[in-house]
């Protein structure tokens, strides 16, 4: 049975056809239960890899700004309160700590903004490519008159990313990415360690400020206590306002990973009738396999290996003016 979402396509399509073209040929040709929607594994066969980065000037402002948050919080950390701390142990101890969580934070977020999301090849909605997927009588394809790409079952168009993107849960500044298929684990690793290093903070001001009131303000800091107490609020303010933002998201997250439904979809109120999946699969299928150490792991997956079929050339040709595709096409 079709989901609301593609009945909503089939009725936008063949009003944007009927304007455009005078007449309803595609759209009507076919009943809602006709429609099949085409899996994205067919439709992006033929995605070449490259070095995704987005160029937007709030997201890369966003992103630097994630940066140098988290290099203060360092800098706060290590030089107010474990480097003059009297306990080498507990210094060395939290230190450690937090320098990791920060690094994989940062490589996560790293990892989120340079990963493809899960993009649909840009302009390859021509007659030739539809051929060559050698799809069967019965099925519609869907193109995306922006990008004017064929567009499979539960992708959307990215206003910012310019593209269309597989199981687009929306489009976050502060990676300066997409969040879709491909990068949806490292996002919510980056909202984890995120939430874990400003919590860390938090406790560390805690025990910094009980210090600081029992020994002499002069000798638990190499500032002067003014200098040292506005820093401490600072990383507090900031250590506070991550940890409840970044917490929130990675619930959401988790959620949608669960549900099988993106948020994009929610908010559209598209529900899912597209066969979800259960939920422990659904996350094995996230975070790529079976429950290990690897889910925690920003680098897993990461190789400069290129398979074969990524190498494929897609077909060229005229684009097709319609919208709403009939296979076999006419």
């Amino acid at each position: 049975m079709k989901s609301p979402v593609h009945r909503c396509r089939d009725v936008e399509h063949g009003r944007a056809q009927s304007s455009a073209n005078g007449t309803s040929h595609g759209a009507d040709l076919l009943q809602p239960e006709q429609r099949i929607p085409i899996s994205k594994d067919v439709i992006t066969a033929y995605a070449a890899p490259a070095m995704w980065f987005i160029k937007d000037a709030c997201g890369i402002v966003c992103a630097v700004i994630t940066w140098l948050l988290v290099f203060y919080a360092e800098f706060v950390v290590l030089f107010v309160m474990l480097i003059p701390a009297r306990d080498l142990t507990y210094s060395i101890v939290n230190g450690v700590l937090f320098n990791t969580l920060a690094f994989l934070a940062l490589a996560s977020h790293l990892r989120a903004m340079c990963t493809d999301p899960g993009a649909v090849p840009k302009g390859n909605a021509t007659k030739e490519y539809i051929e060559s997927l050698q799809l069967k009588p019965g099925q519609v394809v869907y193109k995306c008159p922006k990008c004017c790409s064929i567009k499979p079952d539960r992708a959307h168009h990215c206003s910012v990313c310019k593209r269309c993107i597989r199981k687009m849960d929306h489009h976050c500044p502060w990676v300066n990415n997409c969040v879709g298929e491909n990068n949806q684990k490292y996002f919510v690793l980056f909202t984890m360690y995120i939430a874990l290093i400003s919590l860390h903070t938090l406790i560390l001001v805690v025990f910094h400020f009980l210090y600081c009131f029992e020994d002499d303000w002069t000798k638990c800091s190499s500032f002067s206590p003014p200098a040292t107490v506005i820093l401490l609020i600072l990383v507090c303010f900031e250590g506070l306002l991550f940890l409840i933002f970044t917490s929130v998201m990675f619930g959401t997250q988790v959620h949608s990973i669960c549900t099988d439904e993106t948020g994009i979809e929610r908010l559209k109120g598209e529900v899912g009738k597209w066969g979800k999946i259960p939920c422990w699969e659904a996350v094995e299928t996230a975070f790529g396999g079976p429950l290990s150490l690897s889910w925690c792991s920003p680098f897993s997956g990461l190789s400069c290996k290129r398979t074969p079929q990524e190498h494929m050339a897609v077909p060229q040709g005229e684009i097709i003016q319609e919208d709403v595709i009939e296979i076999p096409l006419t």
